[in-house]
This record gives C-alpha cells, structure tokens and sequence, in this order.
C-alpha cells in the first residue's frame, strides 16, 4: 500500500513539474493559486490605421428661397447640414438668422450654363421648383426645368435626388394640364434616373407661414385645421369626382422635415410618398 501511494505522489510530481515546464516555455509562469498570474501576458500594439474621414453632407435646395424651399433649407441647416440653394432671383429677402449659413446661387434650370457650378461637391439635391402661368410655360418650369436638374445630378454622381410633386385632384389636374403633365414627366425622369435614391412627395395644399416681400401670410390659419380634420377622413378621398378635394393639407414644416430626411437618409426608401406617408414620417423623431 505505501509502495502504491509512493508511486502516485511521483507520478502527480512528474506531471506538475511537466505543466509548469511546458507553460514557462510559453513565457507564462503560473502560481499555485489558480486566480494570479506571475507574469501577465504581453500584448502587441495594434497597428495605427489612417481612416479618412467621413464625407460632410452638402444639400442643394432648388427654389429655397421660395415658400417650400425656404423651410426645408431653415430644417437643413437646424440638422447641421452644409445647405446650398439655387434660384433665379438669388438671396431672398428676408432677414432669418438661417439665412446667412446658406450658400446662395442665382442661375435658370433652363440654361445650364449659369448654375452647373452649383452641383460641385454635392451629395443630395431637393428640387422644389415648380410655377403656374400658361399650359406651355407650366410645362417647361414644372417639367423641363426638373429634368434637366435630375439629368445633371445624375451625371455629377449625386447619391440621392428628392423632388416635390403635387398629389393627384382630378379635374383639377385637367384645368392645369400644363403643370401636372410637367409633374409627371419629371417624376418619371427621377424614377429612372434614381431608381435607388429618388423620393417624390406629393403633398396637396401646402400651409405655414410664408413671406411675401416683408409681409408674413399666417396660411396655417386655414391649413392646420383642415389638416386635423381630413387627415381622418381619407375614405372620403374614393368619392367620385369630388373625392380628391378631401386631401388634407399638410405645413411646410412637415414636407421640408420628410424631404431633408428623404435626401440624407440612405436606408429612407426611393419612390413615392403620398400625403397620408408624409403625414406620417413628418410625426416621426429624426435620426
């Protein structure tokens, strides 16, 4: 019995002295209690990678000076964003703090020449260029204009295109052919262009405060009670003829916060949004 017991103290011996060889050839020495460590492992210094960093977001308003235009380069410009605007007339004249963070250019859509400068180093464009007049002049501001501005974003590389269209009103539509034929050209100009990054709103009648010349016109008066109760009564939209005019107005605030979203956010799907979809986006928190 004590030659057996023998044996085992030698053998548990040999082991131990074995372990203990075997973890110093690792450069590791361990105590008898299991939870210190003689000597700590040594780590290597993790290479220094140089990341750029990342692009700055710069947003070209089309028509910012306007009524739209102007809301949606005010949110652009609340979201930190690097905001530039392209109008015929320019710098508008109101006295906003906003105003002086925008990049203002003054050029037509309709001659390239005197605004291609202004897509330099943009990411996102939001067109709300748009006009009423005769059926041919409708067209072209409504249409051409548009098309052109899609046709050159798409060949200076801009990622994401963002285009305020008008909803849908039946004989309306018919009366101002000129304007909603020029709508629809230019919405399917985006759509092919940008199949990937292209987001039509189609908002009806559009309220909020709007400055014309000095003056400040409270629209919202009349829009934002409309607006509550209508936005209920979407069945009434299937009535035929009249079922257009029951589309609730949407405010300027809440199309310009969809749009912005629509034109910096990558994962905001393409396609269309009615005015019921920018309703509800508008309710929801920016990321």
């Amino acid at each position: 019995m004590t030659s057996l017991t023998s044996r085992l103290i030698q053998s548990r011996t040999s082991l131990f002295k074995s372990y203990t060889i075997a973890a110093s050839r690792n450069g590791r020495y361990l105590s008898t209690d299991s939870n210190k460590i003689d000597e700590p492992f040594k780590v290597e210094e993790a290479e220094t990678v140089n990341v750029p960093p990342p692009l700055t977001e710069k947003l070209l308003v089309l028509g910012g000076n306007g009524f739209v235009g102007s809301h949606i380069c005010k949110e652009a410009v609340d979201r930190g964003l690097t905001v530039a605007s392209l109008s015929r007339s320019g710098r508008p004249s109101i006295h906003d703090s906003w105003v002086n963070n925008v990049i203002w250019h003054q050029g037509s859509l309709l001659s390239s020449d005197s605004w291609m400068e202004a897509l330099n180093g943009v990411t996102s464009v939001i067109s709300c260029v748009g006009g009423f007049g005769s059926q041919s002049y409708m067209y072209k501001i409504n249409g051409t204009a548009n098309i052109n501005a899609i046709g050159a974003a798409s060949e200076k590389g801009v990622k994401r295109f963002v285009y305020i269209s008008a909803a849908d009103f039946g004989l309306v539509n018919y009366l101002l052919q000129g304007y909603y034929e020029g709508k629809k050209a230019a919405e399917t100009e985006l759509l092919t262009k940008f199949a990937y990054g292209g987001v039509i709103l189609r908002p009806g009648f559009i309220h909020g405060t709007r400055n014309v010349g000095s003056v400040k016109l409270p629209l919202g008066v009349i829009g934002s009670p409309l607006e509550m109760v209508l936005q209920h009564a979407k069945p009434l939209k299937q009535l035929p003829l009249v079922g257009p005019l029951f589309t609730p107005p949407v405010s300027a605030t809440a199309v310009a916060k969809v749009a912005v979203r629509a034109a910096t956010d990558p994962v905001f799907p393409p396609g269309i949004v009615d005015v019921y979809g920018i309703l509800r986006y508008s309710q929801q928190r920016a990321t």
